[in-house]
């Protein structure tokens, strides 16, 4: 069995922490942008590595760039967060496992910390959140925006929710939008309305002689408290006693730390393996869709910062096939029952394992997950891993009974329904027994043909954020 990993990242971009020297480094990770401190756990153990301890609030506060609006809507916001501090409570809780690491990459691109923030007003830092708009993750990447800044989505997973790889891209559109628009509040309102929104709203006040800064845009309600909601959680970063909040403790330390993925793996087993909570796993690696953890799709786990160590003992005692699960391509369009018949898997195993609701037939060229077996051993192909898609139809509907002949005639000795003569002077031309066969007949060559509606599966939970940003 091929061991796992190689190494661990240690996901730490500390350029505000530069003067340590525990955190530099020039190996690039996927993307080629983000950059991370390499452990080789052969000769180094990750818990001799470490950042200095400070508090990581106190550095968010020394890098906040963007002047406080002192608005009467930034007031409102701040008197409606202050109004609900069990809420307030709960985000900053959930913060905890991602801020070092947004703040990382906001320092090292030297943008104003309050966009580290962004998250509590897109998310609240539920990294499954979903939108009425279908925007997902803790940066609310709309699906066409996501493609755009090369975020995969597939059966395997989903990376607009990839802690890292989302964060990567949101923080490159924020820079492409202030690049652009030239103040960071224009370039989050286009980020929460669209670039091309912002840009008709200035039109239209260039020519009504007006100014085009953020506060004289006439523009939707959310986008207009967008920035003004950012504005109050910096407030309450500032002086969280003064509105009755406390900030969890966060030591300017990583929380958690990147496993390269080498061979496939189980999610249960590599739960098991790092001696975590499931919810604990699934709130760091929130991105994955299916049971298992493919090698080829360059994939990373990241683990709590003190597990890394035990994942690794663990994982050199383990002699055990480290993945149950595989993946095929189905060859034509058949209902459920006859694919999992075919690939020798249980039916409702195969529905479930791949969300397909009962009564869909699973469309030609779909990529299914089955378990593993002796004929299907070896890793998911980086083809089938990078553009697995899953369509599903419904099935064409039955062929019409014939009806009981009359009382005196005798039934078709071919076995096809008598089609009854038309009247003269009847411009139909057809009887409804044979328009309906004609409808019959043309959704079945529509099916074969592949050109009915697809139903992508999709098992994202909703949360209550919506709008329609990054379009």
């Amino acid at each position: 069995m091929r061991f796992f990993y190689a190494s661990i990242t240690v996901v730490a971009l500390l350029s505000g922490c530069a003067s340590t020297g525990d955190w530099s480094s020039d190996t690039p990770t996927k993307g080629g942008s983000r950059k991370a401190t390499r452990v080789n756990l052969k000769t180094q153990s990750v818990s001799k590595v470490y950042a200095p301890s400070d508090n990581l609030w106190l550095r968010i506060r020394d890098g906040f760039q963007m002047e406080p609006m002192n608005s009467p809507l930034e007031i409102e916001q701040v008197r409606s967060l202050s109004a609900r501090p069990d809420y307030v409570n709960r985000s900053m809780a959930r913060s905890s496992r991602y801020l070092f690491y947004i703040v990382q990459e906001v320092n090292a691109r030297n943008m104003p910390t309050e966009i580290a923030l962004l998250p509590f007003v897109e998310s609240a830092f539920v990294t499954n959140a979903k939108s009425s708009a279908k925007a997902v993750g803790l940066w609310q990447f709309m699906p066409a925006t996501g493609k755009d800044f090369q975020l995969t989505q597939n059966v395997f997973r989903d990376e607009r929710r990839d802690v890292l790889q989302s964060t990567d891209a949101a923080l490159d559109y924020l820079q492409r939008l202030n690049n652009q628009f030239g103040s960071w509040e224009l370039a989050l309102a286009a980020y929460n309305w669209g670039a091309g929104n912002v840009l008709k709203a200035q039109k239209r006040n260039q020519a009504a002689g007006l100014p085009i800064d953020y506060g004289s845009l006439t523009m939707p309600r959310e986008t207009r408290m967008y920035v003004p909601k950012l504005m109050a959680y910096r407030q309450i970063v500032m002086d969280p006693e003064a509105y009755g909040i406390m900030l969890p403790q966060l030591e300017n330390h990583p929380y958690f730390v990147a496993i390269d993925v080498d061979s496939d793996i189980d999610v249960a087993l590599a739960i098991k393996l790092a001696e975590i909570p499931e919810d604990e796993f699934h709130s760091l690696n929130p991105s994955f869709n299916k049971p298992v953890i493919l090698s080829n799709a360059n994939q990373q786990i990241l683990l709590p910062f003190g597990h890394a160590e035990i994942f690794q003992a663990n994982l050199k005692l383990f002699n055990k096939p480290l993945s149950t699960w595989t993946a095929v391509k189905v060859s034509k369009t058949e209902s459920v029952d006859l694919v999992a018949k075919g690939l020798g898997v249980d039916a409702d195993s195969l529905r479930q394992v791949n969300g397909i609701p009962r009564g869909m037939r699973i469309k030609a060229g779909s990529t299914i997950i089955i378990p593993k077996t002796n004929g299907r051993a070896g890793d998911v192909s980086s083809a089938m891993a990078d553009n697995a898609s899953l369509s599903l139809e419904k099935p064409p509907p039955p062929a019409p009974k014939c009806p009981k002949p009359a009382k005196g005639t005798k039934a078709s000795k071919s076995g096809k329904c008598a089609l009854s003569t038309p009247n003269k002077g009847n411009s139909s031309g057809k009887s409804t027994v044979s328009q309906h066969k004609s409808a019959s007949t043309g959704l079945a060559k529509s099916a074969k043909n592949g050109s009915s509606p697809t139903l992508k599966a999709n098992s994202t939970s909703n949360a209550a954020k919506g709008g329609n940003k990054n379009q």
